[in-house]
């Protein structure tokens, strides 16, 4: 498999806390107050990985691998917010540089690999005000589009590719056990301590920019022509505080099931992963380690028969910061994230940075 890492934002699992805000000039009690730092917060994890969203991915030779939600959770990746509309735009930049082999070396005659992507997305989630078994549903859409700029060996020009990535929905169950206590921080969101749990499945739509030339000859595309279904489920723990006011571990799981291209018969094997994240929350801040994990499980086929020398599986393990703010002034979000990818089987070096802000619409 070839694949850039793939970045969309996750669906949080569930709680309503009816709480919120004490906004200046206005008058609210405490605890309204609570609730409106509450539903900003968890919307801002919700879209917590709009960063790095929808990245571009290239191809060697023919096409190889599918973009997919590959480390598109890191905070609270088993919660959702309050009942509402909520809204994300984010701005992605990303790079690729060189390539490795199966055995993590560089493949000298690709040295000249070289992408650079710069993407625009806007991502949606709907949390209606019903309980399923005693649970909250979220669903999420993922919009993108942009640009990728690149070529594969140094005797090729640069292209650039210019339209929109492949949608992304997704629908996902969440429940919490935790038990919410408030900040020490006057205006701070209040915390959810305990465990959150969260099942869902999404799907990338193919029907993106996909030109299957540039593909092939300078591993450019942003749309896939290839479906990818994705079960996956969430933890999220919350501990007494480490250093700040609470330590947060969440960890999503997920496996990616892709159908062949059409265009090429190319399969791309499946594979499984993990975005993870450990977090320090302090006031209106949450900052700490972001990344994500994913080990092809299967080796990529053509025409019915393994790509050589062994179906290329892939394998990645990318690092970096995540760092979210709640701005009440603005009644919103800000999320900055920023990896890099240390180990690159199959794959190449890929750096990415983020920023997103994020608003509840109603």
């Amino acid at each position: 498999m070839w694949c850039n890492q793939t970045n969309y934002p996750a669906v949080f699992a569930a709680i309503r806390l009816w709480i919120p805000l004490r906004q200046s000039g206005t008058i609210f009690d405490w605890k309204t107050g609570a609730r409106f730092f509450l539903t900003l917060f968890l919307a801002s994890s919700t879209f917590t990985s709009i960063s790095i969203l929808i990245l571009p991915s290239q191809a060697i030779a023919v096409e190889r691998g599918v973009s997919g939600p590959i480390g598109f959770s890191d905070v609270q990746a088993a919660l959702l917010p309050p009942p509402g509309l909520y809204s994300a735009a984010s701005l992605v930049s990303v790079t690729n540089e060189r390539f490795f082999n199966t055995r993590g070396d560089r493949v000298s005659f690709l040295d000249d690999l070289d992408s650079t992507s710069e993407i625009v997305g806007a991502t949606f989630l709907y949390v209606p005000d019903v309980k399923v078994f005693d649970g909250s549903v979220g669903l999420l859409t993922v919009l993108a589009g942009g640009q990728i700029c690149g070529r594969t060996f140094a005797s090729t020009d640069e292209r650039c590719l210019r339209g929109f990535r492949d949608p992304y929905v997704e629908l996902s169950w969440s429940k919490s056990f935790g038990k919410l206590r408030f900040s020490e921080y006057e205006g701070a969101p209040p915390i959810i301590e305990g465990l959150s749990l969260r099942l869902g499945m999404g799907v990338i739509v193919p029907i993106g920019k996909y030109d299957l030339e540039l593909a092939q000859s300078h591993g450019l595309t942003l749309g896939r022509n290839i479906w990818d279904f994705v079960p996956h489920a969430a933890i999220t723990y919350t501990t007494p505080p480490i250093i700040g006011e609470a330590t947060e571990f969440s960890f999503k799981f997920h496996y990616n099931k892709y159908l062949s291209n059409s265009d090429t018969d190319y399969s791309t094997g499946d594979l499984w992963g993990v975005d993870f994240a450990v977090t320090e929350k302090i006031g209106r801040f949450q900052v700490g380690l972001a990344g994500e994990y994913y080990d092809q499980i299967e080796g990529d086929e053509q025409f019915g028969q393994p790509v050589r020398p062994d179906g290329r599986p892939a394998k990645s393990l990318s690092l970096g910061f995540v760092g979210i703010a709640t701005i009440p002034e603005i009644k919103s979000a800000i999320k900055i994230k920023a990896t890099s990818s240390v180990i690159n089987d199959n794959l190449p070096e890929s750096m990415g940075v983020s920023i997103s802000l994020i608003k509840k619409l109603f």
